[in-house]
C-alpha cells in the first residue's frame, strides 16, 4: 500500500462546485453503470456477521444524494480527516491474515479506510444506500477498496491512496464490484465501458 496521496483538484470536482455554487444542472454527470448481483467479498460477509446493521436493505430506489456546497465540504472533510488519522497496515502486519474488514482506530487497510469514512459519512447526514464499498484493480492489476458516493453529480470516489476525491471516471482504477444501493449486504457487478482510465 503506498502511502504519498496526490493533493491536486480534479477537473471534474471543479465543475461540481461551479455548478453547485451557480445552481446550474450538472449536464457532464455520468453515473456508473451496474449490472448483476455477484459474489460479496469474503472480508465483507465476516463484517456483515459483525456488523449487521451496516448491511440491511435499504429500499428498493434510492435516489443519488443531492450535493449541495456543504455536503461537499463535509465529503471533502471526511475524506481527509480519515485518510490522515489512520496509517496504513496491510491486514497481514495487523491480522496475520487477508481480508479482514474492521473500523479502524489508528491503523488499516485500504477497505478499513472506506468502511469509517462510510460510518462518518452516514453520520453526516448522507443516505447509506449512496456510500458504496467498492472493489477495483489497480493499473499494476493489485486488487484495491474504495468507497464510491453516488450522487444528483455523478459518482466520486474517496481512496486513501489519493488525497482528491475524484469523480469515477478521472481516477487510474478499472471498476469490478461495489455494494447494491438497495441492499448494502449484497454486491453487483459494475460495467466499467470505458476504453482507458486516467493517466493522472
Amino acid at each position: 500500500m503506498h502511502k504519498s496521496k496526490k493533493n491536486y483538484f480534479p477537473l471534474a470536482a471543479v465543475v461540481a462546485v461551479f455548478t453547485l455554487g451557480s445552481g446550474m444542472a450538472n449536464a457532464q454527470a455520468t453515473p456508473m453503470k451496474v449490472g448483476r448481483y455477484t459474489s460479496q467479498p469474503i472480508g465483507h460477509y465476516e463484517f456483515c456477521q459483525q456488523v449487521p446493521a451496516e448491511c440491511r436493505s435499504n429500499g428498493s430506489k434510492v435516489a443519488p444524494d443531492t450535493l449541495t456546497p456543504a455536503k461537499w465540504k463535509k465529503l471533502l472533510q471526511i475524506n481527509s480527516d480519515v485518510n490522515s488519522a489512520i496509517v496504513p497496515r496491510t491486514d497481514i502486519e495487523m491480522w496475520g491474515r487477508e481480508e479482514i474488514w474492521s473500523y479502524p482506530v489508528k491503523y488499516g487497510d485500504c477497505e478499513d479506510y472506506a468502511l469509517l469514512k462510510r460510518h462518518e459519512l452516514i453520520s453526516a447526514g448522507f443516505n447509506p444506500g449512496n456510500l458504496l464499498m467498492t472493489v477495483v484493480l489497480q493499473p499494476n492489476g493489485d486488487g484495491h477498496a474504495v468507497l464510491t458516493v453516488r450522487t444528483d453529480h455523478g459518482d466520486f470516489v474517496l481512496d486513501n491512496l489519493v488525497g482528491s476525491v475524484l469523480d469515477w471516471r478521472d481516477t487510474r482504477y478499472r471498476f469490478l464490484k461495489r455494494q447494491s444501493s438497495a441492499n448494502a449486504g449484497k454486491w453487483v457487478d459494475i460495467i466499467d465501458q470505458r476504453r482507458s482510465v486516467a493517466q493522472n
